[in-house]
């Protein structure tokens, strides 16, 4: 399977906001469409999202803050990883991981030193994913009191 990252358009926006976890997934990642919402509310932290595709079959979501001006709690940066999410019948195939590979691959090209991310600090959590990855806990929270790790680039 080839894994890419594709603008969401007119085309594939209602198979986006279909895209669900598992139940117990939910509280620590919110759907499409309330991230799309948070991207039209928030322009400030320059948000970019693309869809991902597993070969012709849209498994996913991903969204960053792209090179913005921190501005903490609300807005962290220049590089922030603010959601990835991998349809409940897709998990578990190296998709996500995937995704976020050429995300940093993207962010490397533009410059970027390190991707931050954050997550709910609970049993069942994307914890250990993030760990297996190479991110790192900063020591710091943001503002909900989530954990903010770092990948070094």
């Amino acid at each position: 399977m080839i894994v890419s990252l594709r603008e969401i358009t007119d085309d594939n926006r209602d198979a986006a906001l279909a895209l669900r976890v598992e139940a117990e997934q939910e509280r620590f990642v919110g759907s499409v469409r309330d991230a799309l919402a948070d991207a039209a509310k928030f322009p400030h932290a320059q948000p970019w999202y693309r869809a991902v595709y597993a070969d012709e079959e849209l498994v996913g979501f991903v969204m960053l803050s792209w090179n913005v001006e921190p501005q903490p709690p609300d807005v962290i940066g220049p590089w922030f990883l603010w959601k990835l999410l991998v349809d409940r019948g897709y998990q578990g195939r190296g998709y996500g991981a995937e995704a976020l590979r050429q995300v940093a691959h993207l962010v490397r090209a533009e410059g970027a030193s390190e991707l931050l991310t954050s997550y709910v600090p609970l049993d069942g959590g994307p914890a250990g994913f993030y760990q297996r990855l190479g991110f790192v806990p900063t020591g710091d929270l943001d503002g909900n009191g989530e954990v903010i790790v770092r990948l070094a680039l």
